[in-house]
Formats: structure tokens, sequence, C-alpha cells
């Protein structure tokens, strides 16, 4: 298998995405086209998704640090993630006269106001594509990030995962579902996110509306979630990452991450709304921990050569993360139910499957996610010029002597690899 030098990118942050990318498109796939193949023992869907969720714990709040630059890091995640994102949903929306919107997604305006803030899981909208949910968590986490880098809190990652660890077995054990339900927490979040992103942005009220952000997303969190304990968990999930860097940098032990897996691990063993296959002890706890051993390996790889493959899946995650659900579900409409063929047919239709996911994400990717990057990079930069010459500092960063995430001098490693680090997400 042919393979590529990890320096040369962040490769084993890629293999991660693309190993988490692949295990939740295998989650949809299995059901539909080889049932009995399925595994039950872990949950493939949580799995990858708890890999994600880990990378981006990981990369995320060590860019902005880096950079220390705020309205650059907004910047980068509204290209990041936006464009492909409103895309899949033009698609998805463009085609309901074929295959229907899900019944999920209500058919009134907090649709549309929770899809713009990305606020979907948080505040009980279902997304068009079934995969959207997750993007809730990043989103609040983002919020959170921000507003703890702006009042310099955010140094305490082992702390916060704990704390939002403990809380998830806390909400786990009052909470059977979201208090704040109805439209108004969407319209409402809808509108502060707009304001305050506004403010974040352009520099006027910066920091006290960065923490109006945080606040409300953490209230969302425990208040209006579509399942709270798990939202609580998920974050808690991410601060691990940031926790397992922090480690890596020597400014900070593991053994809070220890101890947010345990307090992870029984989360929803007592949770009042836990009745999911996949949150029954052994197979939730072994889903943990496969996921956990998985970015260990990573880490452990992170100075060797990994395969390509993998490398490449990892490029084009977010896209192959997005576009599979909706293309599996128009594959199917076309061919049929597969579950009762003959195991030959449902190889050959899942091995056709899979090529036509991959093909359209690398051409999504291609001419979707590349070029509205290279926009963001370009706008950012401007921006950045036109402050400075301004008189505008950015906030203290960790500056670019030392790279703690590439482990090289900045001045050395090309912009294509710098700026995917700024730009890297557990979605992709």
């Amino acid at each position: 298998m042919s393979t590529v030098p990890a320096p040369s990118r962040l490769a084993w942050l890629d293999a991660l995405r693309g190993i988490g990318a692949m295990a939740v498109v295998a989650e949809h796939l299995l059901p539909w086209f080889l049932p009995e193949l399925r595994p039950y023992w872990f949950s493939l869907g949580i799995y990858g998704i708890l890999v994600f969720f880990l990378v981006s714990g990981y990369i995320i709040p060590a860019s902005l640090e880096r950079h220390g630059d705020v309205r650059a890091f907004w910047v980068s995640r509204f290209f990041r993630l936006y464009p492909l994102y409103l895309s899949v949903i033009v698609a998805v929306l463009a085609l309901a006269w074929w295959v229907p919107v899900r019944a999920e997604v209500p058919r009134d305006g907090s649709a549309v106001a929770a899809h713009a803030t990305m606020l979907l899981d948080v505040v009980s909208v279902g997304g068009v594509a079934d995969t959207m949910w997750t993007l809730s968590y990043e989103m609040v986490f983002y919020l959170l990030v921000t507003a703890l880098f702006l009042v310099k809190g955010h140094g305490r990652s082992g702390l916060l995962s704990m704390s939002f660890a403990a809380g998830a077995v806390a909400v786990g054990l009052v909470a059977s579902g979201a208090v704040l339900v109805g439209g108004l927490p969407a319209y409402v979040s809808g509108a502060v996110f707009v304001a305050g992103l506004a403010c974040v942005v352009w520099g006027r009220f910066r920091t006290a509306s960065a923490c109006v952000l945080g606040l409300m997303a953490l209230a969302l969190l425990v208040l209006s979630s579509r399942v709270p304990w798990l939202g609580v968990a998920v974050v808690a999930v991410m601060f691990a990452g940031t926790a397992i860097h922090r480690w890596e940098r020597g400014d900070g032990g593991l053994w809070p991450v220890a101890v947010t897996a345990v307090l992870v691990a029984v989360a929803p063993l007592r949770a009042v709304e836990g009745g999911w296959w996949w949150v029954q002890a052994d197979v939730w706890i072994t889903t943990i921990a496969l996921a956990g051993a998985t970015f260990a390996a990573g880490m452990a790889l992170r100075g060797r050569r990994l395969p390509r493959v993998l490398t490449w899946l990892g490029l084009i995650s977010y896209s192959l993360y997005l576009v599979h659900h909706p293309l599996l579900k128009y594959f199917v409409q076309v061919t049929g139910d597969l579950r009762q063929a003959a195991l030959p047919y449902q190889l050959m239709m899942s091995a056709l499957a899979v090529t036509l996911v991959l093909v359209i994400s690398a051409l999504t990717f291609r001419y979707v996610e590349r070029p509205m990057q290279a926009l963001g990079r370009r706008l950012s930069r401007r921006g950045a010029r036109r402050l400075q010459g301004a008189g505008d500092p950015r906030m203290p960063g960790q500056g670019a002597r030392h790279d703690g995430v590439l482990g090289h001098e900045e001045r050395q490693v090309p912009d294509r690899v710098r700026d995917h680090v700024v730009q890297g997400d557990a979605a992709g």
C-alpha cells in the first residue's frame, strides 16, 4: 500500500478523521445493505463520532491559541463549515419531491433558525441530513472555547473535561429530555448567535459578546438539548482531547482524561433517558474504549508513514460525513429494499454505493470545500492587514516561534499545512 510521510501533513489526524468518517458510513450502510454484518457489541457510529470529537478537541483550541486571532478563527470556521453544509441543505430540499425531508425537521421558521446557527440538536430540531446533529456540539464547543480564550480561562482543559463529565452524570440522573421545548429556543438562540458573532468578528464588545454566547451555549446544552446527558458528555470528550494536547505539550497530566473517561462511561447507565441499545453498559463502555484506543494509536504513530488512503479519506472527511447519508437514501430509493437480497447482490450494491459516496465526496471537496476555504483565508488575511494597519493588535497567542501542534518552526511549515491546522475539526 502506498504511504505518505507524516510530517508533510498532520497525517495521523487525517488518518483518524478517515477512520471516523468510514465508521459512520458503515453505521448507516450496513442496516440497509448488509444487516447481517452489522456489529452490536459496539456502536460503529458512536465510535466514529467520538474519534471525531477527540480530534476536534485536540486541534481547535490549539489553533486558536497559536494564532491568537479570534476574528480569523471565526472567518475560517465559517468558510470551512458553511459552504458545504448549505450546499447539502439545498440539494436535500431540491430533491424533497423524490425523497421527502425527514419528519423530525419542523415545517416552520424554527428549522430555518436552527439550521442557520448549526445549533440543531441543542434546540431539539432535526437536521435535513441525519448526520448534521453532531455539528451542534462542534458549534457549542467553538463558542465555549472562544469565551474561555478571551477571558484567559482556556488553560484548564483537564478541569473542564472532568466538570463536564461529572455534569453529564448529574444531568442524566435528573433530566429526561429538554426542559425548554418548542420553537422559542431556536429563534432566541438564532438572534443572539448572529448579533454576538458579529460583535466577536468585528471587535465591538468582543469579550462580553463571547461570554454571552458561551453562556447561551451552556444553557442550551443543559436545558434544550434533545438528549441533555449526551450533549454534556460530548463536550467533556472534546475538552479531554484538549487536555491530551496540553499533556503532550507538557502543560498538564493525563489523569483528568482518565477521570473524564470513567465519568462519561457511567453517565448513561443511570440516565433517565437511556433506552438505546448502544448505551447499554457493555456496548457503551466498549465503544468508548475503542475510540480512546484508536486516538492513542494515532498519537503513537504520529511520526510514522501512514497509508495514503487513510490520509486521503481524512482530507475529504467533512464531505464524506455530510453527503453520505442522503446519497445512501437516494441509492436505496433506486435499488429498492436490499435487506432480503442475496448476499452477492448485497455486496455488489454495497461496493457500488461506497464508490458513489467516495466519488461525490471527492468532488464536493474539490469544487465546494477547497475553493471556499481558500476564499476564507484570503479574506482573513486581508482583514488582518487592515486591522493591523489601524493599530488593532491581535489577542496574545503562542506566537510563531514554536508550534505545539505541528512540532515545527511555524515559518518552516508550508502554508497549506498551516492552514489545515487552523481548519481542522471533527467533521472534516
